[in-house]
């Protein structure tokens, strides 16, 4: 159920675009902050919403998500603590883009549109951290237009899970992804069927690359499975 916050939560410390802020102009951003919890599975905005506001993670996790016509969801994207959303309808006043909902118990702030527009009229660094994001998110999104163009399923598959891997908490060519996506999730990211994914971490662990715990999807080997995209995509 969404809460309210306490007081002593209130914390932006940790907000990427917002690291190049004075003590006290972060202060002052933090009162005027709408703060609240939300728990695994609740919506934090909807696809077409007409909100404006723009959220801050300050902890937990969260899933951006699109819903086709025919109700089938496509989740392409997984943030974190320190990420920033919702700041699409803020600058170019339209509906929301995709839906966003907790995948961890999360602790969110939101912004008027009208306070963030002034925040980056007032504070050139969290433009120019605004527009580096962007730039990220464009070469991201040409990467996987590239991917989808050009590889195959079982390639793009291997491309998603050496993104999550390249993310998850890391111990020397082991990384853990937990929780680990489902294999519809994984399907829906790189444009294929679950049985697809499937039939490909099966392989990958056959020959030793991945290995399911649990709820934790422990990609044993990344140079090896670095390797296997690199002579797909010959980069």
């Amino acid at each position: 159920m969404v809460r309210p916050a306490t007081q002593s939560e209130h914390s932006l410390r940790g907000i990427r675009i917002l690291t190049g802020l004075s003590s006290s102009v972060l202060k002052e951003i933090e009162q005027i902050c709408s703060w609240r919890h939300y728990e695994p599975g609740e919506p934090i905005i909807d696809y077409l919403d007409a909100s404006d506001e723009v959220c801050f993670i300050a902890t937990g996790e969260a899933r951006v998500t699109i819903y086709s016509l025919a109700g089938k969801a496509v989740s392409f994207n997984e943030l974190g603590p320190g990420e920033v959303f919702g700041e699409y309808p803020a600058i170019v006043r339209g509906p929301r883009s995709a839906s966003v909902e907790a995948c961890k118990p999360c602790l969110i702030a939101s912004m008027s549109s009208s306070a963030f527009r002034k925040l980056l009229q007032d504070e050139p660094t969290v433009a120019l951290a605004l527009l580096a994001k962007f730039v990220m998110k464009i070469r991201a999104l040409t990467a996987r237009v590239y991917e989808t163009s050009t590889l195959a399923a079982n390639n793009r598959i291997q491309a998603e899970i050496l993104r999550l891997a390249s993310c998850a908490l890391k111990s020397g060519e082991i990384a853990k992804i937990s929780p680990s996506p489902t294999h519809a999730e994984i399907a829906s990211r790189v444009s294929s069927h679950r049985e697809a994914v499937t039939r490909e971490l099966n392989r990958l662990a056959r020959i030793g690359v991945v290995e399911r715990r649990g709820g934790t999807l422990v990609v044993k080997d990344i140079d090896r499975l670095a390797q296997m995209v690199h002579e797909a995509t010959g980069e």
